[in-house]
């Protein structure tokens, strides 16, 4: 009986060496159970889609290795069926296995899988290296380092910048995230980055895209049926640089597909550059995965720029105006615009273009008049409604009928006049605007704030209208 226990014990300690050993073939036969476990939980074509391409490399004890082709495979398969798998594994093996996993983008034959013979193939020279093709960068060429103010409101985003700029993709900063109000520099300095890096390496792939502009694609590719020619696209570039993502807030199909995106780039230390109008934890209704990846790099906000910055801002932009004007003028201007560089600028040009209408030399009443008339605090004392009413008296449409759900085109274009002038003469975010215009959504309102924008750029009446609905309500808040 005792040599019966000896034995038995040889036995049972043999077996647990063999099962801590790693096995492919354990695994093997323990993925085959798996699988014919998952065949009855999830439907056909996502068994054969989604389980069938992953190959089990090794059992270690209870810890079982599982290959993915490729990185996307890999992320789409632990997002949605993760826990499947998991609780498969446990249901078979005990509830203390664990999975892990591998990716792979040439997977290897298992050992006990080999013939016993090695033939020779013949060789194949590689493939020539596929030319990518033709894209626009969407960089403005004005926005450089060079004619970027350099303030303490802006210090650590110009430094970072800099830095990312000398060497994209190699530094802790990636990804790079960029925030704050409207008007404070953030476009002009994630495209001096793109602008930076396209000039001194121009074999680089370097674009910018607003995210509206993302989003839009993103449609037309579901649409045409060509999204994975559209991520794919992404996945080539060198430095990606995202303005305004917070207007991807809500769009959850694009938000997954730029999951992905990102986790490619930054998978290959490719440069990711953002740009928000708020801080990563106030992105409300953003997927907390992306939250999580946007706190990865570095993120750096821009304020309102001080008294000495707004004048030295002024100053540059008199002389690329080549505007003679005087150092109390602009010191005159930057005290009583503060709210961001955009109006301070915006005065400058509106200064000029009041000094050329009236045939007259700047003088002190026209640049109080002037401040006057672009200076938010005028802001507070107007109202959408004010502005709607402004909008239908001047276009003879009935005020009811602009938050109708009609098609007409009159109709439609004062609509989208008088959303755009709020946006710029309110404090009002867009998803109050929408509200006061039939409830439409905030995808609305910056459809037709580009459009009246997009429009009055090549329609002189177009132009002429707004500015004088403009002048109209401006001189209604006094």
């Amino acid at each position: 009986m005792a040599d019966s226990g000896i034995e038995n014990v040889d036995n049972l300690n043999a077996e647990n060496s063999l099962r801590r050993a790693p096995s492919a073939g354990e695994a093997q036969k323990l993925w085959s159970e798996c699988l014919h476990v998952i065949k009855k939980r999830v439907n056909e074509r996502t068994y054969s889609t989604w389980f069938l391409p992953i190959r089990p490399v090794s059992l270690s004890g209870k810890v079982l290795i599982l290959e993915f082709p490729n990185l996307f495979f890999h992320e789409w398969v632990d997002t949605h069926y993760g826990e499947v798998i998991t609780d498969t594994v446990r249901g078979i093996i005990g509830g203390e296995a664990r999975v892990e996993y591998s990716v792979s983008e040439n997977q290897p034959v298992f050992e006990d899988e080999l013939p016993p013979v090695v033939i020779k193939k013949p060789q194949i020279p590689p493939p020539a290296p596929r030319k990518q093709p033709e894209f626009t960068t969407n960089l403005n060429p004005k926005y450089l380092f060079e004619n970027f103010i350099k303030g303490e409101h802006n210090q650590l985003a110009r430094a970072a910048a800099q830095a990312i700029s000398n060497n994209p993709g190699k530094t802790s900063f990636n990804p790079f995230f960029v925030y704050g109000g409207v008007g404070l520099g953030k476009t002009h300095l994630i495209q001096a980055i793109g602008n930076a890096v396209h000039n001194n390496a121009p074999d680089k792939r370097v674009i910018y895209v607003t995210s509206d502009k993302f989003t839009t694609d993103f449609v037309d590719a579901i649409l045409g049926e060509k999204t994975n020619e559209f991520s794919n696209f992404y996945r080539t570039m060198d430095i990606l640089i995202l303005d305004d993502i917070q207007f991807l807030t809500g769009k959850e199909k694009t938000q997954d597909l730029f999951f992905h995106v990102f986790n490619a780039l930054h998978q290959m230390n490719k440069q990711i550059v953002l740009s928000s109008d708020r801080a990563p934890k106030d992105l409300k209704g953003m997927d907390d995965r992306l939250i999580s990846r946007f706190n990865w790099g570095l993120t750096a906000d821009i304020q309102a720029p001080d008294l000495e910055t707004r004048i030295a801002i002024l100053m540059r932009k008199a002389e690329e105006m080549q505007l003679d004007i005087s150092a109390e003028t602009l010191e005159h201007i930057a005290t009583h615009i503060t709210s961001n560089i955009r109006e301070l600028e915006g005065c400058l040009v509106k200064l000029l273009a009041n000094a050329m209408l009236s045939s007259s030399t700047i003088t002190a009443d026209l640049v109080r008049r002037t401040v006057r008339e672009i200076s938010t605090t005028k802001k507070t004392n107007l109202s959408i409604d004010l502005i709607t009413r402004y909008v239908c008296e001047y276009l003879n449409i009935d005020e009811k009928k602009i938050r109708d759900k009609t098609r007409k085109q009159e109709i439609v274009n004062a609509r989208q006049i008088a959303m755009y002038l709020s946006k710029e003469l309110t404090r009002s975010d867009l998803k109050t605007i929408g509200l006061h215009f039939g409830g439409r959504d905030h995808s609305t309102v910056i459809h037709s704030i580009n459009t009246v924008k997009e429009d009055m750029t090549k329609d002189v009446m177009l132009a002429d209208t707004v500015q004088s609905i403009r002048q109209k309500i401006e001189t209604a808040a006094f």
